[in-house]
């Protein structure tokens, strides 16, 4: 119940009801409700500058936990670079050096991106920067693995050459020195058995029994087994590939057949005299590129450094060839 309120009346000497107009009750009524409002959002912005509600906690434990997130990845994304760089600095000057390729240049490793603004998507929030920088991270590091991981894949195509390259270079004597009779002639000018002239001998001669075994010297294909060469006899060619080309001659007989593929050590033939010979023994020639080269060279698989001075000691004389 309102209470009611009087007032003392001096002309009348008496009390009397105050009686309020509507215009003045509703006056009274919108300042109660404009000070109850004030009051409120005074009390609203002071409780919450000291308490928080549950949904501002929760939003702040979200954004607490992507910040802690980012900085993981940053420091992971850290140890990575480092990783990649220590491949990176292997692959320049370890790999590459070793199979003779040039190295990738820096600036192509870490090439950046042209074009359009890739990031456009991701600015107008309040977290922004730190989300184009990291993503700008990302890309530039998956950039650099992918140049990374296709030099790898020619680095291993470079190795399996390299080791079909080693196979293929041909690295022993065709003769074995145990079966030898002497070496009869090396690589040079040498005196014609026929013609007592002067003349340019391209091969080296093992002197040996007729019969002694000959063998491929490295891995290759067999390109003849045939005497439709003059003065080569009964002879063999084979391809080893990657520009080299061994010949035998002047044997008794083959071991093999034309397109027969053969490994480093096999039986291929055995010493003749066939052919333009004066006497039992092995003319071996070695091609690299098409060009005649000096055998001796090549026999760094079976002969040990006193046996090898030896050979080339004996191969420098000039003296008569075998043919």
């Amino acid at each position: 119940m309102a209470k009611v309120k009087y007032y003392y009346n001096s002309d009348t000497l008496s009390y009397q009801k105050i009686q309020l107009k509507k215009r003045d009750k509703f006056k009274n009524f919108i300042l109660f409700l404009t000070g109850a409002v004030i009051f409120m959002i005074i009390g609203y912005v002071v409780f919450t500058s000291f308490f928080e509600s549950p949904k501002e906690k929760d939003l702040k434990r979200q954004l607490e936990f992507v910040k802690l997130n980012e900085q993981l990845h940053t420091k992971r994304m850290a140890q990575m670079e480092n990783v990649l760089k220590e491949i990176q600095d292997r692959d320049n000057n370890i790999y590459r050096l070793y199979f003779e390729v040039n190295p990738i240049p820096e600036e192509q490793r870490k090439a950046g991106f042209g074009g359009i603004n890739r990031y456009k998507s991701l600015e107008g929030f309040d977290n922004s920067e730190m989300v184009i920088d990291a993503t700008k991270n990302m890309d530039v590091l998956a950039k650099q693995l992918y140049v990374q991981s296709k030099s790898l894949d020619k680095i291993v195509k470079l190795a399996d050459n390299k080791e079909k390259l080693l196979a293929a270079i041909p690295a022993i004597q065709p003769v074995k020195k145990e079966d030898l009779t002497r070496m009869a002639s090396g690589y040079g000018w040498r005196i014609d058995p026929f013609t007592k002239a002067r003349k340019k001998h391209y091969g080296m001669d093992f002197s040996a029994p007729i019969g002694t075994p000959v063998y491929a010297s490295g891995d290759g294909v067999v390109k003849k087994a045939d005497q439709r060469s003059s003065g080569f006899g009964k002879h063999i060619v084979i391809n080893h590939g990657f520009g080299y080309v061994t010949l035998y001659a002047h044997l008794s007989k083959y071991n093999v057949r034309k397109g027969q593929r053969v490994k480093r050590g096999d039986l291929i033939g055995f010493v003749g005299t066939t052919g333009r010979s004066s006497g039992p023994h092995l003319h071996y020639e070695v091609h690299k590129n098409e060009v005649k080269v000096n055998p001796i060279n090549y026999y760094y698989g079976n002969l040990s450094p006193e046996e090898f001075r030896a050979m080339q000691k004996a191969a420098q004389m000039e003296g008569q060839s075998l043919d």
